[in-house]
């Protein structure tokens, strides 16, 4: 079991590569050139294959091993870092974004066999754990990839920071050719496996998947639970920037501690659980508490005129209301993470009242609502931003995240 860890460990660190660069490092450098938060909101398009985990699942349950489709993502993701380290600092930047959509669907396919992976080896007493695994060292992944690469890309340059993360790449693909944990997809239905997946057959799986009890409660969820969060997360570091927050301090700040106390927060979300903790009541403390936190930060936004960049702060010095915004931006982030954590053990135990082989199907379709809500939501916020100002904007996000808890008043039985 310390073996499949280390290897889940490993696998969701890389994962968190893409991420880290679309989310820390390309929309700084971008505001830098002079885009607006509208433009730059709009490249959340190019998470768009995280949705397409729905289809690569049952061709994954099917043909191949999960062995062979960790070796054909991680190879195709060590390529494109190779290249987008060739690109020079002030290429066209359609060159590297079309290299992002390819990391994004290679490592959504990854993704979906280290689900796969993750659900069939973990036992119910594990799941805490192996959730709390999952979130950190993805979050992990992006730190290096977003805030760490934001800090140290003056001082290395722009083509060793992706030749190092073309290493990582390499050495999470040596990982998985050392270990044993992975098998092939469904050892206990391997004839099923090797059948063409028709029309008929995948509505009889898109069928199976839905019938499985909570489904529709757990998706619609996942889709709203983030909504007003992600907002505010990709809103306020690009705010902060136009009233002087440096890109490095933003890299430190926003991308290694925020991030670090958004693993840590995952950390406490894993060790919650594994003590008998009632899930949905932590959870719904959680959210309040990140309601509140989101409040707080409004009410700071407007007291610094961040509306108008360059105009004078309604109340007290403009670095502290900085600071104060900064604050309340590592707190979201800690926040994050424990909700993160909880909210991928729910998806989890929902999933495990699938038949084996659906599955992985289950569990993709519950993580592609995530990825809907999270990239429609942030594409159109800097549109929002931009049409009805700092404050409105930012109320409609408090707005959003009442959702989540008022969902969690129509929890299913078997998951409360």
């Amino acid at each position: 079991m310390s073996n499949t860890y280390v290897l889940l460990g490993v696998l969701y660190l890389v994962q968190g590569f893409p991420y880290g660069l679309q989310s820390g490092l390309l929309p700084v450098l971008l505001r830098t050139k002079g885009l607006s938060l509208s433009h730059i909101g709009l490249t959340r398009i190019l998470y768009l294959p995280w949705l397409l985990k729905v289809l690569w699942s049952p061709l994954i349950d099917r043909h191949w091993s999960r062995r062979t489709w960790l070796l054909l993502s991680n190879g195709g993701l060590s390529i494109c870092c190779l290249l987008c380290s060739l690109l020079p600092p002030g290429a066209d930047f359609s060159l590297l974004a079309w290299l992002l959509f390819l990391m994004h669907v290679m490592s959504s396919l990854q993704d979906v066999v280290v689900d796969a992976v993750a659900v069939a080896a973990l036992t119910q007493e594990q799941v805490g754990l192996g959730n709390s695994l999952q979130v950190v060292a993805y979050k992990l992944g992006s730190v290096i990839a977003g805030g760490g690469a934001l800090t140290v890309l003056e001082l290395v340059g722009w083509r060793t920071v992706f030749l190092l993360l073309t290493l990582g790449y390499v050495l999470a693909t040596l990982c998985a050719l050392s270990t044993g944990a992975i098998q092939s997809p469904n050892p206990e239905h391997p004839k099923d496996q090797k059948k063409p997946l028709n029309r008929t057959k995948l509505r009889d799986l898109v069928g199976k998947v839905f019938q499985v009890p909570g489904t529709s409660w757990a998706a619609v969820y996942v889709l709203i639970y983030k909504l007003g969060e992600q907002g505010s997360l990709s809103m306020v570091p690009l705010l902060l920037l136009d009233h002087g927050v440096s890109p490095a301090e933003l890299g430190l700040w926003n991308g290694i501690v925020s991030l670090g106390l958004s693993i840590a927060g995952s950390a406490l979300g894993g060790a919650l659980l594994s003590q008998g903790r009632s899930l949905l009541m932590v959870l719904r403390a959680l959210l309040s508490l990140r309601l509140l936190c989101l409040v707080c930060q409004t009410l700071l936004l407007s007291a610094m005129g961040a509306s108008a960049p360059d105009s004078t702060p309604i109340m007290g010095d403009s670095s502290t209301l900085n600071g104060l915004v900064l604050l309340t931006l590592v707190v979201q982030h800690f926040m994050a993470g424990v909700i993160t954590t909880l909210t991928f053990s729910l998806m989890m135990h929902c999933t495990r009242q699938a038949q084996h082989h659906v599955q992985a199907s289950h569990y993709s379709l519950l993580s592609s609502a995530e990825v809907l809500g999270k990239v429609l939501f942030g594409a159109v916020s800097g549109i929002a931003v931009d049409s009805l100002g700092v404050s409105l904007s930012f109320c409609v996000f408090i707005c959003l995240s009442c959702l989540p808890l008022l969902h969690l008043h129509r929890v299913p039985l078997f998951l409360d």
